[in-house]
């Protein structure tokens, strides 16, 4: 449950910072010499003046309003799918984080473990020279037991080495919170094995998705060819490989019942679960992938492996050694010479989300190395850029917005007092983090080398993986975060009922202390609502104070419930963009966190100006803010967390996979039901902003 969807994006885009990091083909030497620093770039300010078309009436189109020059002023970089305020600091913390890299790179004998493997992860990853030489060797071990299979009786181990290297191959087999005890950890085994960004991708009819498909395949084949296939073998294989894949995919449940915890909660013990699925030969699967002692697990989809069992046994082997080799050399493209490189580009990031060109490599680098060494680089990061104040302010606008949440709760009018008492102690219990962990992880036992980016990218991703795996059977650590602190993001876990907000977006212009209260309440407040009111919404209802998904709502509460989100859910099924309609079933949890943010962050600035006799301490507003009021200041600044700028392919791309409304809609969707907007702005019913019918869940 995250606030925004920038790092998933650039995942399905091929340009993220992950671990299998998509890079440029222009070969570069390892660094000897300091090289230049990257200039930071100025980032944009709370209140911004120059993004705002005046002429726009905010009653008739508020995003026009508060975002209007924004597209005109930030054309989109010839390397990204889109440009926004998120992108906007990613693109200074990943500046910021590339002088931190560097120095570590570059800071002496006398370094610390983290800054040589931070500074040597860096270097291996630039010197596109030395993984030119090594070609495909790197991957040779994994390619010779592939392609030395002779039965699919040998296939568990092989799978299991894949998953712990993160490497798509039919399943997904980790751990998680108990959704119904989330004191414990416990083994989950999940579908998996797409190429493609979800199920629908398969089967929609529409011209694009049928020419995307026929990319998809004509990218499949290409990897085999670089991999040493004729181009006839190539074609051939590519074919049969996503014939396999739509099986899988047919399968494999969609993204939107993926939304309800019991429909992925199945407790099974291995023994009655391995014999629906002799094709993995459990016992030999768990032995091989490392994991402790499991004599029961959470299979999430049964009927995934009811199937593919079939699959397995109805697929010809030689289809499913290509499809692992093609699965394997495109997770490491960036680790293999540029040709792998350029074409898992040209499909995912070209071919996807209609992005020209690649990053810079050093960006991703950069990025590349937080995800594999985040809390290392992490530390350096906070110490430079997040200051003990910003934390305290945070914390405090926190507490206030929570003390706004029950105050929320106590006023409703459609809940029991039952439910209220049960609602307020989830509340009372809800963990805030700010900033970054109480305790750094340690990356003693990861192996970082200067000259080896491939093994290096190969060693985290095992590294992670044991990580992960090892939490199997132990209580959990509710002191654990999700994301790195530089991270442009914020999210809630039900199963640990905590709010999270990384260093890396408590910073402008989400948070900017030259700013008045009223516009770091419409940013940050606005986020911070966001994830507090996640705990409350269709998915986040369902866990109570302690993680556990459990119901706590009398029957009639619950359907008062469900008459107010399904307000919401058909409010934003009627809006398009890009020629699409928004699936207000997918995007419902965080349509309801949207309006309840902003609901919450307006009741949390009213009541701290309140207690502060009318006005709250810090800076005044300032050349065109002061023309505003508070809450004018307030709705023009929520509003401008969402100025965008997105390419087509990118809209449609998210509008078909991400739980989000596109950005424009984000802002309509909320103000519509606001009465507090339509008053700060005199708007009036029959105006395009003042919604007749008006939903409201929180």
């Amino acid at each position: 449950m995250q606030l925004m969807r920038y790092k998933a994006a650039l995942a399905a885009a091929g340009l993220a910072a992950t671990l299998g990091l998509t890079v440029t083909a222009v070969a570069q030497k390892a660094p000897t010499a300091k090289p230049k620093s990257v200039a930071v770039p100025k980032v944009i300010p709370g209140f911004d003046a120059s993004a705002m078309d005046t002429s726009a009436n905010p009653c008739d189109n508020f995003y026009q309003f508060a975002c209007g020059n924004y597209a005109k002023l930030h054309p989109i970089p010839n390397d990204l799918p889109e440009y926004d305020q998120f992108v906007s600091l990613y693109e200074f913390n990943t500046a910021a984080l590339h002088r931190l890299v560097v120095q570590a790179a570059h800071a002496g004998p006398n370094r610390s473990a983290n800054q040589q493997k931070i500074g040597d992860y860096y270097q291996a990853c630039m010197d596109t020279s030395q993984i030119n030489k090594d070609g495909t060797a790197p991957l040779k071990p994994m390619l010779d037991r592939i392609n030395d299979l002779t039965s699919k009786k040998q296939l568990p181990a092989l799978l299991a080495d894949l998953n712990n290297q993160d490497v798509t191959a039919f399943v997904n087999f980790g751990s998680q919170q108990d959704l119904k005890d989330a004191s414990k950890e416990i083994a989950v085994i999940d579908q998996g094995g797409l190429g493609l960004p979800n199920r629908g991708y398969y089967f929609r009819k529409d011209a694009r998705s049928v020419k995307l498909r026929e990319q998809y395949v004509q990218h499949i084949a290409n990897v085999l060819h670089l991999l040493g296939d004729s181009d006839a073998q190539a074609q051939s294989e590519a074919k049969n490989i996503m014939q396999l894949e739509t099986n899988l995919a047919q399968s494999s449940m969609g993204i939107v019942e993926r939304r309800d915890p019991h429909k992925t909660y199945h407790i099974e013990t291995v023994k009655a679960f391995a014999p629906t699925v002799p094709v993995l030969n459990m016992p030999e699967f768990l032995k091989a992938i490392g994991a402790p002692p499991v004599s029961s697990l959470n299979v999430a989809v049964p009927g995934f492996f009811t199937a593919l069992n079939k699959t397995i046994q109805d697929t010809p082997l030689s289809t499913i050694k290509n499809y692992l080799r093609f699965h394997l050399a495109d997770s490491y493209a960036s680790r293999l010479p540029e040709q792998f490189d350029q074409e898992n580009f040209a499909f995912y990031g070209r071919d996807l989300t209609g992005t020209p060109q690649q990053q810079p490599r050093w960006k991703r680098c950069v990025n590349s190395t937080d995800s594999a060494l985040g809390d290392a680089l992490g530390q350096l990061y906070v110490a430079k850029y997040f200051t003990p104040s910003q934390k305290k302010e945070a914390l405090t606008m926190v507490h206030g917005i929570e003390a706004a949440m029950g105050k929320d709760i106590e006023q409703s009018d459609w809940m029991s007092a039952a439910t209220k008492q049960k609602a307020l102690q989830k509340l009372h219990m809800i963990a805030d983090k700010i900033g970054y962990p109480n305790k750094w992880r340690s990356y003693a036992k990861l192996t970082i080398k200067p000259d080896d980016a491939l093994g290096n990218s190969m060693r985290a991703r095992v590294f992670e993986s044991a990580y992960q795996l090892n939490k199997i059977g132990k209580p959990v650590d509710r002191n654990e975060w999700f994301m790195t602190p530089p991270t442009v993001n914020a999210y809630y876990d039900p199963s640990q009922n905590t709010i999270n907000f990384p260093a890396g977006i408590l910073q402008p212009p989400f948070y900017d202390k030259n700013e008045p209260a009223a516009v770091n309440y419409g940013h940050i407040g606005a986020v911070v609502g966001h994830e507090l009111t996640h705990g409350f919404d269709d998915q986040g209802s369902q866990f109570d104070g302690k993680g556990n998904l459990d119901d706590w709502w009398t029957p009639q509460d619950k359907k008062n419930f469900n008459e107010r989100t399904a307000c919401i859910a058909n409010e934003y099924s009627s809006f398009t963009d890009a020629g699409l309609h928004v699936n207000g079933k997918l995007t419902l949890g965080e349509d309801t966190a949207d309006n309840g943010g902003v609901h919450l962050a307006l009741m949390a600035l009213m009541a701290r100006q309140a207690m502060d006799g009318g006005h709250i301490s810090g800076p005044a507003a300032t050349g065109m803010a002061a023309k505003y009021t508070p809450e004018q200041q307030f709705f023009i600044a929520f509003a401008q967390n969402w100025c965008s700028n997105m390419r087509p392919q990118m809209t449609r791309m998210l509008i078909q996979s991400d739980p989000h409304a596109p950005d424009a809609i984000r802002v309509k969707g909320v103000l519509d039901n606001m009465p507090q907007f339509d008053k700060a702005f005199s708007c009036h019913v029959g105006q395009p902003m003042d919604a007749a019918k008006k939903c409201s869940v929180w």
